[in-house]
């Protein structure tokens, strides 16, 4: 992985054309901002990001089922008939 500055950006030509995953850093505040992806990990990129997003709503699911499940059914509610 490489490291590069956003004034990198202004001289896209060579930017674009890097084959390694570059982290981009802010110059002045010295400060990862961000990281650039070539297309040749393209692939493999969204396939992770995928299992990111799966893995959180898998994360949300159940904490609105453990909610859910410690939710009592009071008196003036309706049973949804799950015994």
């Amino acid at each position: 992985m490489i490291s590069m500055t956003l004034s990198n950006l202004r001289n896209s030509t060579n930017f674009f054309d890097i084959e390694d995953i570059a982290t981009i850093v802010n110059g002045r505040k010295k400060e990862e901002i961000g990281y650039f992806i070539p297309k040749s990990f393209k692939n493999e990129f969204e396939k992770f990001i995928l299992e990111l997003e799966k893995n959180k709503k898998r994360k949300l699911l159940k904490k609105v089922a453990n909610a859910s499940k410690k939710d009592i059914i009071g008196d003036g509610a309706v049973s949804d008939g799950i015994k």
